[in-house]
């Protein structure tokens, strides 16, 4: 009777251990296919050394990173100057990271217009919800959206500026992840003023 008892005990064990080994499984599994988005950035509108407005992504870790130096008068609109641009856009990359729509920015049509949007996944079409700008009338949307992410200025740190671009007909996808962790920090020099004229 011993036996059979210990038998059956060993085999509920077995069976809860087995149960438990996988849902730990699958709980690691989830929990790693989770982005951390180089520490859930924060997006918002500062200034360069040069004074110029730029789209900073502020990671968790601290660093500030460079998204989009805000160059030109009349980009969107004559109403639109470039501090304008630039708070309107930080908000439309907060929003669609708030609704885990910016995992990739990528470079497509919307309406006839060129434009740069937020996809959570690599080949996502742009919608009206997941525009983050549009681009001059007649670029190229992957090539000027190439230049304005992986220009010699985003390397340095400086940004990136809104130029137009050759023709080049690959989809451009960047990983929102990987662009964060590479690009070198940038001080925002608002946010540096800010913090001295509270000292």
């Amino acid at each position: 009777m011993n036996k059979q008892m210990f038998g059956q005990v060993l085999t509920k064990v077995t069976r809860v251990f087995a149960i438990t080994s996988l849902s730990t499984f699958a709980t690691t599994v989830a929990i790693m296919n989770q982005p951390s988005y180089a520490g859930t950035p924060t997006f918002y509108c500062g200034h360069n050394s040069q004074g110029l407005p730029v789209t900073f992504a502020r990671t968790q870790d601290g660093k500030n990173v460079p998204m989009i130096r805000w160059l030109s008068n009349n980009y969107f609109s004559e109403k639109l100057t470039p501090e304008k641009r630039c708070q309107e856009v930080s908000r439309r990359f907060q929003r669609n990271f708030d609704n885990g729509n910016l995992r990739f920015i990528n470079a497509g049509i919307l309406r006839g217009q060129p434009v740069v949007c937020a996809a959570p996944q690599k080949k996502s079409p742009c919608t009206s919800s997941t525009l983050l700008f549009t681009l001059k009338r007649g670029s190229d949307a992957n090539a000027t959206a190439r230049k304005l992410f992986y220009n010699s200025d985003s390397a340095n740190g400086n940004g990136i500026d809104e130029v137009g671009g050759d023709k080049n007909n690959d989809p451009l996808s960047i990983d929102l992840e990987s662009y964060l962790y590479f690009t070198p920090s940038q001080p925002d020099t608002k946010s540096l003023l800010k913090l001295k004229i509270k000292n």
